[in-house]
């Protein structure tokens, strides 16, 4: 993808439009407004990916994967927290709900779409296999003790976790993602790129200046944050829809996870189709560390500070569907090379995942 010395019209117009559009929500929504609302968010998405592009471009790997994903998850945070506190107690469960649901979309979802699209395009892709090997060993561990560790303590009735174990938690997340980005970022960072060079952005792309990139840094926080005011504006319509279908309140927390991890989506799927696999599992994998390593640590302080109780461990039926993706996805991930099939048996388990949690 080539950039000019200027950024696309669209890129700069859609979230100026999405930002009025906010302002619009604060007098209530219904009818038409709200489907243009949805196309103001889409817009921004899309807008989103382009100045994480560009941000990527500049930076070099693997820095310019870990813009998109630090970036959204500082946002998923913020929409979590937000909402504990505008919810209270009553919302015990909905950071376990959205990190379980942005673990599941990304592992199996994102990964299962750029696999296949890239196999269809390309036959057989390759990666480097320790980067890969790295990330899922460092999620591996995360998930396990953040949200399947819980069901089986035994100093705090249910699926929780005491304060003092919340604690300890809290720190051993943080401790594995930040060990993680250091090895991406300074100690190993030749594990995270193409070993053939493939993935080196000034081979796909002109670097644009730094006025350039500062200023699409600039929009895509702007794009980001209204990406998530917007979908909270549209919160109670998806509310209400989850509610008339019947399903259980735990879709919310997928439907959110899904827009906020739209953009990364986005990126991963059309480096992929680039054959930049490298890239894409990298924007990937470092956004599922990201949004479980800096999330868990956040709603724990906000949980110790409130005094609310906070609900981690997953059900039987979501651990073992937990258990088959992290081990489809090691196995699928554990040679460095790629194919359609890989990617189409991750997506079963994601469509799997999806209808067990509209019929459970």
């Amino acid at each position: 993808m080539t950039h000019g010395p200027l950024l696309p019209r669209w890129t700069i117009v859609a979230p100026i439009v999405a930002w009025l559009l906010f302002g619009g929500t604060l007098f209530g929504l219904s009818g038409w407004f709200l489907m243009v609302v949805a196309a103001g968010l889409i817009g921004s998405v899309l807008s989103a990916v382009h100045h994480a592009e560009v941000v990527a471009h500049r930076v070099g790997e693997p820095f310019g994967t870990m813009v998109l994903a630090i970036a959204v998850t500082v946002i998923e945070v913020a929409l979590i927290v937000s909402l504990m506190l505008a919810g209270g107690p009553e919302t015990t469960a909905l950071a376990r709900d959205t990190v379980f649901a942005a673990v599941m979309i990304i592992l199996t979802g994102m990964v299962g779409v750029c696999l296949l699209v890239g196999g269809a395009h390309h036959g057989e892709q390759s990666f480097m296999l320790h980067g890969v090997s790295a990330s899922l060993a460092t999620l591996a561990a995360i998930v396990v003790l953040t949200l399947v560790l819980p069901n089986y303590t035994t100093s705090s009735p249910g699926p929780n976790f005491t304060g003092g174990q919340l604690s300890f938690i809290a720190v051993v997340a943080l401790i594995l993602y930040g060990t993680f980005v250091f090895a991406q970022a300074i100690r190993h960072r030749d594990y995270f790129l193409s070993a053939d060079g493939a993935d080196d952005a000034t081979v796909h792309a002109v670097v644009p200046p730094n006025r350039i990139a500062i200023a699409s840094g600039l929009l895509l926080f702007a794009c980001l944050g209204v990406v998530v005011l917007l979908a909270k504006a549209l919160g109670p319509t998806i509310e209400r829809g989850v509610a008339a279908i019947g399903a259980p309140p735990a879709l919310v927390g997928v439907i959110i996870a899904a827009v906020v991890l739209f953009p990364e989506g986005l990126a991963a799927l059309r480096a992929a189709r680039a054959n930049r696999l490298q890239t894409s599992l990298n924007l990937a994998l470092g956004s599922a560390l990201a949004s479980i390593g800096l999330t868990i640590p956040t709603v724990a302080i906000v949980s110790l500070v409130t005094g609310w109780k906070l609900t981690l461990g997953i059900d039987i039926m979501s651990t073992v569907l937990l258990m088959l993706s992290l081990f489809v996805a090691a196995i699928s991930l554990g040679t460095g090379r790629t194919t359609i099939l890989q990617g189409t048996v991750l997506l079963v388990i994601f469509a799997t995942y999806l209808f067990t949690t509209i019929v459970p």
